[in-house]
């Protein structure tokens, strides 16, 4: 029997301050239409840290790194559940450093602390989704079915379904947690694609799934009973419509601002690293 689900619960976050050098990092060397505006990045940052601290998380600010261009999204230096941090392998050169703040860190916090021995092994945070029941994570161009097997190996009282991700993006670019056993996903066929893979291989059937039309708006922060989402703004709103009247009037939820990160694809649960001190 699968265990009872994580409530989704949280006592602490880890998020690091915006560096000038985001604007150089290796998620922007392509083609981008717009250039980071640093200063925007770094007041929607300060906002989204202090909707954490009035969620009464314990948020543990680091510095901003000019040597660490990808510093802020913390999501994908580790893996928490049940008081234990896998630490992850992240693909891109030049993370390491990432890895080892956040590693010192969760062990100063009590957490116990797991590293892959698996030299061969990449895993990015943000390729991992935990339902509470379950760990999806997605094999990409970032995680591949080593990195898959540091979850299963780390947490085996859960089960631990494969999804291969057809493009670039991570796993948490299309699909999230968004209540007891609801997932929001996008409506692109790599989400499509993704929610036929979860249906036909996990353990546990019965998730209700709120499709949304932008994959973007499908990627939500569900933190101590509430659904934080992008604005409803004239790109998202169908999205956000759909997505806050499935979600009801009794489920409390927020907007978040993300629109500079978006520039280089990445989503609101990049930018932190959420979990519980040990009791």
């Amino acid at each position: 029997m699968l265990p009872y689900p994580f409530d989704f619960h949280f006592t602490s976050a880890i998020v690091s301050r915006v560096p000038a050098s985001l604007k150089d990092a290796a998620l922007c060397q392509r083609d981008i239409r717009e250039v980071i505006n640093i200063d925007k990045a770094r007041k929607q940052h300060q906002d989204y840290i202090a909707i954490l601290r009035k969620l009464g998380l314990d948020v543990i600010e680091l510095p901003a790194d000019e040597s660490l261009p990808e510093g802020v999204f913390v999501d994908d230096t580790a893996v928490i559940c049940d008081g234990i941090a896998l630490i992850c392998r992240p693909s891109a050169h030049g993370r390491s450093k990432e890895v080892d703040i956040i590693r010192t860190i969760l062990r100063r916090e009590g957490l116990h602390i797991v590293d892959i021995k698996d030299l061969s092994a990449t895993i990015d945070g943000s390729d991992v989704l935990f339902t509470g029941r379950e760990f999806f994570v997605g094999l990409s161009k970032t995680t591949n079915l080593s990195g898959a097997k540091a979850v299963a190996s780390a947490f085996p009282e859960y089960p631990v379904t494969l999804l291969r991700v057809k493009k670039g993006a991570h796993l948490k670019n299309y699909v999230s947690i968004v209540g007891m056993d609801t997932m929001a996903i996008g409506g692109s066929d790599i989400a499509k694609d993704l929610l036929r893979q979860m249906e036909e291989m996990s353990e546990y059937k019965s998730y209700k799934i709120i499709t949304l039309p932008d994959d973007t708006a499908a990627n939500c922060l569900w933190i101590n009973d509430t659904v934080f989402h992008l604005p409803a703004d004239q790109r998202y709103g169908e999205s956000i419509r759909i997505l806050t009247n499935r979600l009801g009037p009794s489920v409390s939820h927020g907007e978040l601002q993300n629109s500079e990160f978006a520039k280089i694809d990445c989503v609101l649960s990049s930018r932190c690293l959420l979990f519980n001190r040990p009791s």
